[in-house]
C-alpha cells in the first residue's frame, strides 16, 4: 500500500505547493501530487499543518547536558536523540579550541559513532578553532591558539575517518591563505570568526576559498567607517555566507535585518551556537574549560559576556517570523537548505525532493513544530 502524507503547504526546494499530498516510498520522498491516487492509500494526515523539511544546525557545542569536547559517544547519541525535539534531523558536531590531542580523540569518536547515531543525522564535523586570536576569543581558551597547520588538520581529518566538513580561523593568522587553499581543494569548507581581522584580511581569505563567517556580529571587529572590519567584510564582499544567531540576545533583530536585507536570505545560516544547557533548566554549566551560568535566555560566563546559547532551531525560524524579518519559506530556507549548502552537504540533507531520506517536520501556521519525521517514521511529537 502507498503512503502519503497530507498537509495543507508543503515547503518544497524551489516553490511552495498548497494542500495537497507527498507521497513516502521505503523512508524516501516520493513527488508531491494535488490527488491521490484512486487506489486504497496509507495516508498520514497532517490537515491543517505544514510539512517542511528537517532543520539542519551546522554549529552546535552540545545539548541535553552533554558537550561535543566531553568526548564521549553516549552523549553525542543523547544530542542526536534529543535534537528530534527541536526540529532538527541533520547536524555537524562542533568542538571548541582545545589541546592538539584532545581534539583528534574527539575527532575519532564523532568519526566513530557518527553513523550509529538513531536520531537526528551527524553529517560532519565542524571544528571551530583553534587558528584564532585573541581580542575576540569569546569563551575559547586562547593558551591554545597558534597559525593554521595542515599538517595537525590532517592529523585530526585522518582520525575522523574523513568527515570534518567545516573549520574555523582567524584571517588574520599567519598562512592563512595557504592554508585556506589547500583545505578547500580537499572538500573542506573554512568559515572566519573570533579575529581581529581587517576588511583587507578577510577579502584575501576569501579570495583563497573561505566562503562563510562564523556567528555574524559575535567574536569579530565590528563595523568602523574608517575601517570595516570582519563585519564589514561580510556585509560587502560577495558569495560569502553567514551563521546568524536569532535568540534576541547575540544580534539585534534590526542588525539581523540589515545582514538578511544586505547578503540576502539564501547567504545566511541560522545556527544556534547551542552548548550543554540547551534543553535544560538555568544553573551553572560549562563549555569547554570555561564556567557559565544560564538564566534569563542567556548563557554567559562568569565575568558576563555571551557564551554560545540555548536556542533551539526552531525557535531560531519562529523568532525571524515573528520579527518581520523573514517569510516562512525564507526562514525554512535559512535553517535548513542554506545551512546545508554553506557547508557542501546539501547532497544528503536540507531540502525535500524525490529519492532523498524522508527527514522532515510538521509546523502550525504559527512556525510551532508539531512533529519530526525521520526516514518517513515519527520520532518526536509535540503531544506525546
Amino acid at each position: 500500500m502507498r503512503t502519503f502524507v497530507s498537509a495543507d503547504k508543503f515547503f518544497l526546494k524551489s516553490m511552495v505547493k498548497g494542500s495537497g499530498y507527498l507521497e513516502i516510498v521505503d523512508g524516501k520522498f516520493g513527488d508531491y501530487t494535488s490527488e491521490l491516487p484512486e487506489e486504497e492509500v496509507d495516508l498520514i494526515d497532517h490537515s491543517g499543518k505544514w510539512i517542511a523539511p528537517g532543520l539542519v544546525d551546522t554549529h552546535i557545542h552540545g545539548y541535553m547536558n552533554h558537550d561535543v569536547m566531553d568526548n564521549n559517544a553516549e552523549g553525542i547519541k543523547v544530542m542526536s536523540d534529543a535534537l528530534l525535539s527541536c526540529g532538527v534531523t541533520s547536524f555537524l558536531p562542533t568542538t571548541l579550541t582545545s589541546s592538539k590531542e584532545l581534539l583528534r580523540d574527539v575527532a575519532e569518536t564523532i568519526g566513530s559513532v557518527h553513523k550509529a547515531v538513531t536520531g537526528a543525522k551527524i553529517q560532519g564535523i565542524y571544528f571551530e578553532g583553534p587558528f584564532f586570536t585573541e581580542e575576540y576569543k569569546g569563551a575559547q581558551n586562547p593558551s591554545y591558539f597558534g597559525n593554521p597547520d595542515i599538517d595537525t588538520f590532517h592529523e585530526w581529518q585522518e582520525a575522523s575517518g574523513g568527515i570534518i566538513k567545516k573549520i574555523a580561523l582567524a584571517p588574520e593568522r599567519q598562512g592563512v591563505q595557504e592554508f585556506v587553499q589547500q583545505v578547500t581543494d580537499e572538500g573542506v569548507v573554512v568559515s572566519l570568526g573570533h579575529s581581529n581581522g581587517t576588511l583587507e584580511d578577510a577579502a584575501k581569505a576569501v579570495e583563497a576559498g573561505a566562503s562563510v563567517f562564523v556567528h555574524a556580529f559575535n567574536g569579530m571587529r565590528g563595523l568602523n567607517h574608517r575601517e570595516p572590519g570582519m563585519v564589514g567584510a561580510l556585509l560587502s564582499l560577495q558569495d560569502v555566507f553567514s551563521e546568524l544567531i536569532c535568540d534576541g540576545h547575540h544580534v539585534h533583530p534590526a542588525a539581523a535585518g540589515v545582514l538578511m536585507k544586505k547578503a540576502g536570505h539564501d547567504h545566511v545560516a541560522l545556527i544556534t551556537d547551542c552548548m550543554m544547557a540547551g534543553g535544560m533548566p538555568d544553573g551553572n554549566y560549562v563549555l569547554g574549560e570555561f564556567p557559565v551560568v544560564v538564566e534569563n535566555g542567556t548563557a554567559r560566563l562568569q565575568e558576563g559576556n555571551l557564551a554560545g546559547s540555548i536556542l533551539k532551531l526552531k525557535e531560531a525560524i519562529k523568532n525571524v517570523v515573528d520579527w518581520e524579518l523573514a517569510t516562512p519559506e525564507q526562514a525554512i530556507m535559512m535553517a535548513s537548505l542554506i545551512p546545508a549548502v554553506s557547508c557542501k552537504i546539501d547532497d544528503v540533507c536540507g531540502m525535500i525532493k524525490n529519492g532523498r531520506d524522508a527527514d522532515f517536520i510538521v509546523l502550525n501556521p504559527d512556525m510551532t513544530l508539531v512533529a519530526t519525521y525521520l526516514d518517513g517514521v515519527e520520532r518526536f511529537n509535540v503531544s506525546k
